[in-house]
C-alpha cells in the first residue's frame, strides 16, 4: 500500500504546483493584457501608453526581483510550503487591490507589491516537485507544472474579454485565495526535512558568491533564459506598436490577443521542450534546439511588413512556441544546486531572468531612438539570443542527476 500512497502524494503535489503557477501566470500577464484599457480608464493620454505601460511593467519586475530573493531564502530556511502559502496570499490580495486603482502612482505601488508575491510561486513549486520525484521522471513533473501554468495567460485573456479590467483583477485575486484550500493537502519535501535539523547552512544567498565556479553556474542558469522575456516583454507586449511600425493595414489595438496567442504557443513549447529533454535524456540539447528555433522566429516576426492581423497572430504564436522552454530552464536551475540552496536558486533564477526586462527595456528604448522600433528590436533580440547560446555551451548537463546533496 505504500507505493500508491507515494504516487498519490506526487500527483497531488504536481497538480497543486501546476494550479498555483496557473494563477501566478494569470496575475503576472494580466497587466500586459489589459494595459491599454486600464491606463486609458484612469486618464493616461494615448501618447503615453507605451512609456507608462513599460514603467509599470518595470515596477512589477522590480518587485519580482526583490521578492524572488526573499522567498527563495525563506524556502531554504523554513521550507518550500511556507513560500507556497505566503506568496499566494500576498499576490492575491495585491491583485484584488489592483481592481480599485485610480491613479498611475497607485498602480505602480500595487504592481510592485503583486510582483513581490508572484516571485515565490514557480520556484517553490518546481523545487518541491523536483525533490519528491525520481531523478529519471522529475522532468515530466516539472513539464506538467510549467505547461498547465502557462495556460493562465490564456485564461486571463478570455476573462478580460468577458469582464472589464477591474473585474479581471478581482477574478485573479479570488482564484489565488481559493487555491489556498488545496495547499493544505501538500506535504513538505523529504530532502528538505532530512537536512532541516542538521548544522548545514541553508538559504545563505551569499554562498552563491563564495566560490567562483558556483557563481558562474548561477549566472549561467539566469542568462540562458534571457530571450523569453525579450519576446514576451518587448515583441508581444508591444504588439500594437510593432503592428504600426510594420505598416500593417489591420493594426492591433491592444496586447491582449497577442499575449493569448503567444502563451498558447508557450504552453505547447513548454510541453514539447520538457518531453524532448526527457526523450533525449539531455536538458542542453532540448534547450539548444529551442534557442535556434526561437532565433529564426524572431527574425521572421521582425520582417512582417503589411500582413493580415490573423497572420500576425500566427507569427506571435510561433515566437511564443520558440521561447517555450521555461520548464526545462527552471528544471536546470533546480538540478544545478544542492538542497540547502535549491529553493533560493530555483526561485531567484526565473525572477532574475524576468527581471532582466528592467535592463532590456531601457536598452530597447535607446536602440529604438537610434535605429527605430524594428531596428532596435533586432539589436536587442540578437544580443539576448547570443548571450543565451554562449552560456548554454558552458552549462553542465543535469538530466538524471541525484539531487540529494548539499552545497558545502
Amino acid at each position: 500500500m505504500h507505493k500508491p500512497k507515494s504516487n498519490l502524494i506526487i500527483y497531488t503535489t504536481v497538480a497543486v504546483a501546476a494550479l498555483g503557477y496557473f494563477v501566478d501566470i494569470y496575475d503576472l500577464l494580466l497587466f500586459s493584457i489589459i494595459r491599454v484599457e486600464s491606463l486609458k480608464s484612469i486618464g493616461v493620454h494615448p501618447d503615453d501608453l507605451q512609456n507608462i505601460g513599460l514603467s509599470l511593467l518595470n515596477w512589477q519586475m522590480l518587485g519580482m526581483l526583490i521578492g524572488g530573493l526573499g522567498w527563495g531564502i525563506l524556502g531554504d530556511k523554513k521550507g518550500r510550503l511556507s513560500v507556497l502559502f505566503g506568496s499566494i496570499i500576498l499576490y492575491s490580495v495585491a491583485n484584488l487591490a489592483n481592481g480599485f486603482v485610480q491613479t498611475v502612482e497607485q498602480y505602480k505601488i500595487l504592481r510592485f507589491i503583486a510582483g513581490l508575491g508572484l516571485a515565490g510561486e514557480l520556484g517553490a513549486g518546481i523545487t518541491l516537485v523536483a525533490e519528491i520525484m525520481s531523478k529519471e521522471k522529475r522532468g515530466y513533473g516539472t513539464t506538467v507544472v510549467a505547461s498547465i501554468g502557462i495556460l493562465g495567460a490564456v485564461a486571463a485573456y478570455f476573462v478580460s474579454q468577458v469582464w472589464d479590467w477591474r473585474t479581471a483583477y478581482f477574478v485573479g485575486g479570488g482564484l489565488g485565495l481559493a487555491l489556498l484550500l488545496l495547499r493544505i493537502s501538500v506535504f513538505e519535501s523529504g530532502m528538505f526535512n532530512s537536512i532541516k535539523e542538521t548544522m548545514v547552512q541553508r538559504g545563505n544567498f551569499l554562498q552563491l558568491f563564495q566560490q567562483k565556479e558556483r557563481l558562474y553556474r548561477y549566472l549561467k542558469c539566469i542568462l540562458v533564459g534571457l530571450p523569453t522575456w525579450f519576446v514576451v516583454g518587448i515583441l508581444v507586449t508591444l504588439a500594437p506598436e510593432f503592428s504600426k511600425a510594420f505598416g500593417m493595414t489591420e493594426t492591433v489595438a491592444t496586447g491582449g490577443a497577442a499575449i493569448m496567442y503567444c502563451y498558447t504557443g508557450l504552453t505547447l513549447g513548454d510541453f514539447a521542450s520538457g518531453i524532448m529533454s526527457q526523450l533525449l535524456k539531455s536538458r542542453k540539447k532540448a534547450l539548444l534546439f529551442f534557442h535556434l528555433f526561437s532565433a529564426g522566429t524572431i527574425v521572421w516576426y521582425l520582417t512582417s511588413g503589411d500582413i493580415s492581423q490573423s497572420y500576425f497572430y500566427f507569427k506571435i504564436f510561433l515566437i511564443g512556441f520558440g521561447v517555450g522552454y521555461w520548464a526545462v530552464f527552471v528544471t536546470i536551475a533546480a538540478e544545478n544546486f544542492g538542497t540547502n540552496l535549491r529553493a533560493t536558486v530555483t526561485t531567484t533564477v526565473p525572477n532574475f531572468a524576468r527581471g532582466a526586462l528592467v535592463l532590456i527595456t531601457p536598452f530597447f528604448k535607446a536602440m529604438k531612438e537610434s535605429f527605430g522600433q524594428i531596428g532596435g528590436a533586432y539589436i536587442v533580440g540578437a544580443t539576448c539570443v547570443f548571450i543565451a547560446l554562449a552560456v548554454l555551451y558552458y552549462l553542465p548537463e543535469t538530466y538524471g542527476k541525484d539531487l540529494n546533496y548539499v552545497e558545502e
